[in-house]
């Protein structure tokens, strides 16, 4: 059983992972950011995340490049801060990838249930688990080639819904009530712009995840920054018609606050008997499968590599015969599937379990953010020797445009979440725990130069 990744993959895998891991993102999770800040001000926090997303990616492409590991952000805090910035962003990225999936099932469930209404949600998200696990561990040039199939349809399938909407578009309909709810620029809508930070969030939420692909990826230096600046301008254009196309096809606020916005905005313009609705609900699973499956591989990559270091049981960086991290796969869909059957007696803010899973990912993605940020600093100071053959643009202010907008979401999650918030900082503090308890596995665990810099 061996613990090294073998590299097989080109930047079209690549882009396919980092574009997948965030499509759904697009389907279904934003448009609750409508139900705190109305159409308007969720627009301006839209753009003020896709600037600090577009920071950030032209930053960490830095960090991924020099240091092409599995662990992805784990190993550029671990390298930069040693092995408590190691604990601290790779449990931070943890949560992000663990919690994440089970929002995202839920509304493969929700889509699946207008087809057929007497079909369980909860079922048929713990089905896709299993088809998606399995998957994975099957191997992930197999993996890859699925995840680039399904993005590219997802892609199409979004810009397809754009065109089929923009006969109907009004931007009457899309600025009616738009701030939070009235006519006019308030305190309402101010505090509704940054409560909204969540889930404007979500429209990229896990494009980072490419990096932890990077040690199976053929040439990381040359392959990464292709994959992830080509990634990050898609996901943009895609966010603003996606959010713009559905704002403008009726009203808006009955889209507010359900799973599946996109087929339910078609059919104000289309009626639901059209073949277009019908087409809209079955690839529109694309784009959730595409994220799905992507994050899936990510929570695995994160559990082998921390694993790998003696961060947690050495067991879960055993790899199959296919040369995938099976128990690692199979470690986080075991929780997922419990948070997934834990919907209906656990209650955090009153959200639904879809709203509460989104706010804790981007509570770890956040953390994670302000991480790698900071390690991109101090590794320029610390190892200026380190081959960087992408280096961040515009450096310092790049990185620093997306250090401050995360801090200030970080600040602002906290101010209007503070329940799952507490509970985020116990799930760290859990980490913590489990660290100082098992320092003699981190002493036992295999040299990684990439990790020490030695």
């Amino acid at each position: 059983m061996k613990s090294k990744l073998k590299p097989t993959l080109g930047t079209l895998h690549l882009w396919g992972i980092a574009v997948g891991l965030v499509i759904s993102g697009e389907y279904f999770g934003w448009s609750y950011g409508w139900g705190v800040a109305g159409t308007l001000g969720f627009l301006l926090t839209t753009l003020m995340i896709a600037l600090m997303y577009t920071c950030f990616i032209f930053s960490f492409t830095e960090l991924t490049t020099a240091i092409p590991h599995a662990g992805g952000p784990f190993a550029y805090s671990r390298r930069a801060f040693g092995e408590t910035g190691g604990l601290i962003a790779g449990m931070a990225t943890l949560i992000e990838f663990v919690f994440a999936p089970p929002a995202i099932a839920m509304a493969i469930g929700a889509y699946l249930n207008v087809q057929y209404p007497e079909l369980n949600p909860k079922f048929a998200a713990v089905g896709a688990y299993i088809v998606f696990m399995t998957l994975n561990i099957l191997g992930v040039k197999l993996a890859a080639m699925f995840e680039l199939v399904v993005t590219v349809l997802a892609v199409l399938e979004l810009l397809v819904f754009m065109g089929v909407v923009a006969p109907g578009f009004s931007i009457a309909n899309f600025t009616a009530n738009g701030w939070a709810g009235g006519e006019h620029f308030g305190m309402p809508a101010l505090s509704g712009i940054f409560a909204a930070i969540p889930f404007a969030i979500w429209f990229f939420l896990a494009i980072e995840g490419a990096a932890m692909a990077a040690e199976e990826a053929k040439d990381p230096k040359r392959t990464i920054p292709r994959a992830y600046i080509a990634g990050i301008l898609t996901l943009v254009v895609l966010a603003i018609g996606v959010m713009l196309m559905a704002g403008g096809a009726g009203d808006w606020r009955a889209l507010s606050n359900i799973n599946d916005p996109l087929p339910q905005a078609m059919k104000m313009i289309v009626g639901e008997h059209s073949n277009w609705m019908h087409m809209l609900v079955w690839i529109g699973l694309f784009g959730l499968i595409a994220s799905f499956h992507g994050i899936i591989l990510g929570y695995s990559r994160q559990f082998f590599a921390l694993s790998r270091a003696g961060y947690l049981p050495a067991g879960l960086a055993k790899l199959s015969r296919f040369q995938t991290p099976h128990r690692a796969i199979i470690a986080g869909g075991v929780i997922g599937i419990a948070a997934i059957f834990s919907d209906g007696w656990i209650n955090l803010q009153g959200m639904s379990l879809t709203a509460a899973m989104i706010t804790m990912a981007v509570f770890g993605a956040i953390v994670m953010y302000i991480m790698s940020m900071l390690s991109l600093f101090r590794l320029r100071r610390t190892a200026p020797a380190l081959e960087r053959t992408f280096r961040a643009p515009g450096y310092p202010l790049v990185p620093m445009i997306a250090l401050v907008l995360a801090a200030v979401c970080l600040v602002a999650m906290l101010w209007f979440n503070a329940l799952i918030g507490t509970v985020f900082v116990g799930l760290m503090a859990l980490g913590y725990l489990w660290f100082l308890l098992t320092k003699s596995h981190r002493a036992n665990a295999p040299h990684d130069a990439m990790l020490q810099g030695e």
